[in-house]
């Protein structure tokens, strides 16, 4: 147990210490065309997302979190922050569990905000879902079914992989304003 312990230590240090801004020019182009793309992905699936592009205060994409498992597990992506559709700021999202967990899994993930109020919460730079929260897997139709759970409303699609796990509890985001250079 004391080795579990550690590792789970470990990988929540190591998780935390990456910052969510892109380090070169080049790393923020291929960050900005992974995010369009995955828009352009959503929309395609199910156009009726759109409706959360146009009424949210904002949204978080982040177009390439990796999840993993063997009983301890870890997620992490990194991703760009919206309000109006102008970039305002970075994310990344880390997330350690223990438990019934196996496989490993890439997925994209969009984050809506629906009041002012919500984005300033994510904002604030220590935002964690609660361990219930659960995200929609979009597929054709999915969108006008899903809604806002305590202001905000997940849709994760998945990239490749295979994962008996499907929460997003316990994730865990960081934010850095953008300034423009």
């Amino acid at each position: 147990m004391r080795i579990v312990f550690s590792l789970m230590v470990a990988a929540a240090l190591v998780l935390t210490s990456c910052s969510p801004v892109p380090k070169t020019t080049e790393s923020m182009k291929v960050l900005e065309a992974e995010v369009q793309e995955t828009i352009v992905l959503f929309e395609k699936e199910d156009p009726g997302i759109r409706r959360f592009f146009e009424q949210s205060a904002g949204y978080a994409v982040l177009p390439k979190v990796f999840k993993g498992a063997l009983w301890i597990g870890g997620a992490y992506g990194k991703g760009l922050v919206y309000q109006n559709e102008k970039l305002i700021g970075y994310c990344n999202m880390s997330q350690a569990t223990l438990g019934f967990s196996f496989g490993g899994e890439f997925f994209r993930e969009i984050i809506f905000f629906r009041t002012q109020a919500d984005l300033d919460r994510f904002k604030s730079g220590e935002y964690t879902f609660s361990a219930q929260a659960t995200a929609v897997a979009l597929t054709a139709g999915a969108a006008a079914k899903a809604d806002y759970k305590d202001g905000m409303a997940v849709f994760v699609m998945a990239d490749s992989g295979l994962m008996v796990d499907a929460s997003i509890g316990g994730q865990k985001f960081e934010f850095v304003p953008h300034h423009n250079r």
